[in-house]
């Protein structure tokens, strides 16, 4: 639900309509969280988790939050009154999560994600983030693990938020391992693993 002190303006309704109409992959399961009221007036925010059935049951491969955020008096930091601030972590295998170009793949399988939807976008800004840990003491049974973290955020050009959503889904797809759904868009071969 928008956060607002009164209803929410015409372009912030158009754009919810148009995350609505986004197409998410099978593997990915999307539903509306509360969202944030300290940035924006209106906001709108959705988590995804990318599931596969593993032996009849579902196991989790990747997490992600995606979230609109609008100002109808705009913020200087965006360039304009809509901003999309997304989060998305998989789980890695040891030796993928030490490789040193991980972290510009990662943004680039953003940036190719949004571009082969159609989203139009400026003023993109993020961070890739790796963790590698191992478990000590009682926690020596999870052994060791990796995992990748990106957060970005970027400035929509128009009021079609759908492919900005179906971007963002095949993102978290893409580090969870899932081969690409568009053609065009290439994927490192990335196993995924759990700790132990």
């Amino acid at each position: 639900m928008p956060n607002g002190p009164t209803t929410p303006p015409a372009p912030f309704e158009k754009a919810r309509a148009s995350l609505q109409a986004a197409r998410i992959r099978s593997e990915l399961v999307v539903t509306e969280i509360p969202s944030p009221t300290e940035v924006a007036p209106y906001s709108i925010a959705l988590a995804g988790d990318v599931r596969q059935k593993i032996h009849g049951e579902d196991s989790e491969l990747g997490t992600g939050r995606f979230i609109l955020l609008h100002d109808p008096e705009g913020q200087p930091a965006w360039d304009g009154e809509f901003r999309v601030v997304c989060f998305a972590q998989a789980p890695l295998e040891t030796e993928i999560g030490t490789d040193p170009f991980l972290a510009e793949v990662t943004w680039s399988w953003l940036t190719d994600a949004l571009e082969t939807r159609g989203a139009s976008y400026t003023a993109a800004a993020g961070t890739a983030t790796t963790i590698v840990s191992s478990g000590f003491g009682d926690l020596a049974d999870q052994g060791t693990g990796a995992k990748i973290e990106l957060r970005a955020s970027w400035t929509p050009a128009d009021l079609d938020l759908a492919a900005h959503v179906e971007g963002w889904g095949e993102l978290l797809c893409m580090l969870a391992g899932l081969p690409p759904a568009a053609e065009g868009v290439s994927v490192l071969s990335a196993r995924r693993a759990g700790r132990g």
